[in-house]
Formats: structure tokens, sequence, C-alpha cells
């Protein structure tokens, strides 16, 4: 990757960052991760608790771009259909029409995803996987930017249904707000006391920017020493005591493409240990299933993969 290259992508990183902080306060980190993901051409899955930002971080990252922006408010009564779209007929022309549903756009929101039936949440495994939808036996390609971003609330369980694991694992990074400091909580509400700032969010990059970015984080050169350490760092997880499912290759390739994303928004044309270390729980951790007995002593699988980082010695 030329430097000059490496300085324009880490230049976009900038501006989305900044645009999306003129709404969104204290949550760095997760904007800069969810622009990972976006840029390395993942999907994200943001769980917290009510009110903490969840659907306003999604809404201002859309406006951010200028690309097609859609939501669906995921409820237990929505069908695939809803989300796929479905074929209409004609009396006029005699013929099926294909009404398109909100599934073709380049960034979608899926608020309270868990709130829909496992039939309704699967409809999105093949679009998030394969950027395709079938609709009546027919192949149907998803646009080149493609993004998902979901979101749930883990404290209410009336009337939702747990993600399963192979939908989990299509989520390249699962990601917490949590909550703001005080003295940023007095902000939002200086700011939200007359109007909502999200309404201010003007586009600072097209479409063809983040494509551009897509393909030169793909070209951020990897050290053989570095992805082995990315394999034994999610091998570790098939072998950990008290791990019933542990990681499969999927998780080993979201945290290599993460990894390069985090290295173009440094302005390096190579990544490092760092940015893999610093990744790694938000790509690895939703993908574990704890047995019982580990559940039960309050081990949670984010503690696993911190220890994991503890154990595996990094390349020199």
């Amino acid at each position: 990757m030329e430097e000059l290259n490496s300085q324009w992508g880490h230049g976009i990183f900038k501006r989305l960052a900044a645009n999306i902080e003129i709404v969104i306060k204290g949550q760095k980190d997760c904007i800069r991760y969810i622009l990972a993901g976006l840029a390395s051409n993942g999907h994200i899955l943001l769980e917290d608790n009510p009110g903490t930002g969840k659907t306003t971080l999604a809404k201002a990252l859309a406006k951010s771009i200028d690309a097609d922006f859609k939501r669906i408010q995921f409820t237990p009564d929505l069908l695939p259909s809803d989300i796929l779209g479905v074929s209409i007929f004609d009396p006029a022309q005699k013929i099926f029409k294909l009404h398109k549903g909100p599934v073709f756009t380049n960034i979608l929101l899926a608020d309270e995803i868990n709130r829909a039936s496992p039939r309704t949440q699967s409809a999105l495994l093949e679009s998030m996987a394969e950027g395709q939808v079938t609709i009546d036996g027919s192949i149907l390609n998803l646009e080149d930017l493609f993004f998902v971003i979901a979101t749930q609330n883990p404290v209410e369980s009336s009337g939702t249904y747990p993600l399963p694991e192979a939908q989990m694992d299509r989520f390249a990074m699962q990601l917490k707000l949590g909550y703001v400091a005080r003295k940023q909580e007095v902000a939002i509400l200086s700011e939200q006391q007359e109007k909502h700032p999200i309404n201010t969010i003007t586009p600072c990059v097209t479409l063809k920017e983040i494509l551009r970015l897509r393909q030169m984080v793909k070209k951020v050169f990897i050290a053989e020493e570095l992805k082995l350490y990315m394999v034994d760092l999610v091998n570790k997880t098939r072998e950990k005591t008290g791990i019933s499912l542990g990681a499969s290759p999927r998780a080993s390739i979201a945290l290599m493409k993460t990894a390069q994303a985090l290295a173009v928004f440094d302005n390096l044309a190579f990544i490092t240990a760092d940015h893999i270390q610093e990744i790694a729980v938000y790509v690895i951790a939703h993908r574990l299933i704890l047995d019982p007995q580990s559940t039960f002593s309050g081990m949670t699988a984010r503690f696993v993969v911190e220890d994991i980082l503890k154990t595996i010695p990094v390349p020199v």
C-alpha cells in the first residue's frame, strides 16, 4: 500500500468518526470498532441496556455516508418476506412482480433483532454471509456495500428469541456501549434541550469512498507470525476447559480483517500484535458457548478470551 493511500484511509476514518461524535459522546472506541467492521465488510451486533444510544449510533453512521439506509423494527409478528421482499401478482400484465424488501440497501439497521422469531431471524443469514438473497427460487445479489448493524437489549426476556449460534457467528463483532461519564451525560442533555443533534448530521463521505476503503483494507500486509498468532488465539478456545463450543475459522478471518482495518485507521500499511489484541475480545467472545457448570460459576466468554490473550505468547 502506498503511503499516500494509507494517509487517505486514515483521513476517511477521522472524518467519519468526527461526524458521528457530533451525536455520540464518550464512545470513541466503539465508534472505531464499528467503522472497522464497515471497512472490513463485517457486520456488527450492538447489545446493551435500553437508552444507551445503540439506534442513534447506527443512524448517525448511516447519515454520515451518502448511501441508502433502511431500518427494520423487529417484532414477533415480522415475517421473512417483510425483510426480503415478496412477489405480487399484477392482474393487468398477468405476471408476478417482485417488490424488494428493506434488505436491498447499503446500510441496514436491524433494531431489536431478538424480538423476531427464529424463522425471521434466519432470513438475514444468507444476506449477511453471502451478500445475496433467494426469493421464489431466484438468487438476487445485494448492493456492493451491504452493512448490517443489529441491536438487542440483554435485560429483556419477555417476547424475545435469543439469536442462535449460527447467526451470532455471522457478526464480525459484538459491542457494548455502556453508560457515559457524568460530564458527558450533562453535555447530552444540553445538546438535546431544544433539538436532537442527529438532525444536523450531513454526509461526509461517499459510497464510492467506502468501497475504495474496503479495497485498501484488503491490501494491508500481515506477517506470517501474526497469522499464526491469530490462529493460535482462536484454536485455544476449542481446547479451553469450560467451553462447549469454541470459535470457528470464521472468527480467525474476522479477526484478521478487522485488524487490517485498524491498521489503516492508524495510518499503517501493516498490522501489529496490538491491533489483534485490541479487537480480539469483541471478535471472538460472542462466538463461544460455555458449558453449564462454567456459566453457573460466573465465568464469561469475555473473561475466557482475556485469559487466552495473557497465555498465548506474542510474536516478537
